[in-house]
């Protein structure tokens, strides 16, 4: 039966692989080159099998070092993950974060439920609310992160995707043909003025105010309902529902950047970490709602 193999033979391996070679790897390593050397003969003699050829090139991997590869990354990887997990202090005190609602059940609570999982000993407070109010509640120090819409490009902070605003449709009810349109549309907002009505104004379409509301639930539902056409985030329109193109002769209505703002007057490492999830959580998206 063949000795387990150690770890630390697996780092040299990885590193004189990366170098393709000997002299290189033990200097960055900080052993002499017969240490090196000595360290791979203990390993090929663990696995039975010969992991380089010395050549004009350097250290090249022979097939067995070829095999090994993948394995020895995903071991290392784990090693230094679970180092890192265990010397990590625990993170506490509060964070306060604001999101829209439209990520409010999709995108947001897989991550806001791992970092509670994570790091059970900080309170974590969500508020689900406008871009406007969550702006402003930043400003007041009543929180310390912020997930908005951008839709002039004049917020600054880190972009996570672009996310349009598009009209949205249902496929049974083809209210989209209606002339004048039936419109659902937010409650005294200057953003569906200057932005979703003027796009229909700008296109000579005629249409009505059929349904109004305070949150993009209410607009999903009169939507899939039939009860009128709607402008819904690319990423949160319902099931039965589709994007009105411009085939259909409606352009989107805005590009909105979503932007994760900071509270500019503190930080901690909680925050930090809990920004990072956010991050991690709207990566996927980026790739897939460009306009």
């Amino acid at each position: 039966m063949r000795e387990p193999i150690e770890s630390d033979l697996l780092r040299t391996f990885l590193v004189i692989s990366e170098t393709s070679n000997f002299s290189t790897a033990a200097q960055r390593i900080g052993r002499t080159q017969s240490a090196v050397s000595a360290q791979i003969k203990r390993l090929e003699d663990t696995i039975g099998e010969k992991l380089f050829e010395r050549s004009a090139r350097g250290a090249v991997l022979t097939q067995a070092g070829t095999q090994l590869l993948p394995y020895a990354q995903r071991v290392i990887e784990l090693l230094n993950e679970a180092a890192a997990n265990i010397r990590t202090k625990p993170l506490d005190g509060p964070v306060r974060i604001g999101i829209p609602e439209e990520y409010s059940q999709t995108v947001l609570p897989a991550a806001l439920a791992a970092f509670a999982i994570r790091h059970p000993a900080v309170e974590v407070t969500v508020s689900c609310d406008y871009t406007a109010h969550n702006l402003a509640a930043l400003e007041k120090d009543e929180l310390d992160l912020a997930v908005v819409f951008d839709w002039s490009n004049q917020n600054k902070g880190e972009v996570l995707c672009i996310d349009p605003t598009v009209w949205v449709t249902s496929m049974v009810h083809r209210l989209h043909d209606a002339v004048p349109l039936p419109v659902a549309t937010y409650r005294n907002s200057t953003w569906a003025r200057d932005f979703a009505l003027r796009s229909l104004e700008q296109q000579g379409r005629a249409y009505r105010i059929a349904f109004i509301a305070d949150t993009s639930s209410g607009l999903k539902n009169a939507v899939s309902a039939g009860l009128a056409v709607t402008t819904l985030s690319r990423s949160n329109i319902p099931h039965g529902c589709r994007e009105l193109t411009s085939d259909d002769g409606f352009p989107p209505v805005d590009s909105s950047r979503v932007v994760l703002r900071r509270n500019p007057y503190h930080s901690s490492e909680a925050i930090r970490e809990l920004a990072e999830m956010v991050r991690e959580a709207f990566r996927p998206m980026s790739a897939l709602l460009q306009p």
